[in-house]
């Protein structure tokens, strides 16, 4: 990027090498605005899930529990099963109505996965109706 000036004439020479500067400086800017707005866009959002302050639901007579215990041992009523129990022991306990209700608990400590397998085992026995039961506690 050689500027030629010439010796006596007031005319400069024509310069053929491209001025980067502007580009240099429309790069500097685009890389700031990326590197401000790239954070902003991968934030999570925390959310405060509130508690409950509707009405219990009406119990029936005779409910049916799946209980899952911190351990990770499942319960249907009282009586302990193996995940691949669940859907006889339900059965048994509902009298093959598959349309009654199944009330399920877990531990909170229990992971997602431990619950899902819980309600895959009353899904593939057939009980579609599976009403998951919560702490209930004063609104915060």
């Amino acid at each position: 990027m050689a500027i030629h000036i010439s010796d006596g004439s007031d005319d400069l020479p024509v310069n053929h090498d491209i001025n980067v500067t502007p580009f240099i400086d429309v790069m500097l800017v685009l890389l700031i605005i990326f590197m401000v707005a790239a954070p902003l866009a991968t934030v999570d959002v925390k959310v405060d899930l509130p508690v409950s302050n509707a009405a219990p639901a009406p119990k029936p007579d005779k409910p049916v529990f799946l209980s899952i215990q911190a351990d990770g041992r499942m319960v249907v009523n009282d009586r302990t099963v193996s995940e691949a129990e669940i859907g006889s022991a339900i059965e048994t306990a509902t009298r093959g109505d598959r349309e009654q209700r199944v009330f399920l608990r877990a531990d909170k400590t229990i992971t997602y996965e431990t619950i899902m397998r819980g309600m895959n085992a009353l899904r593939s026995a057939g009980y579609l109706h599976v009403a998951l039961v919560g702490a209930e506690g004063p609104a915060k």
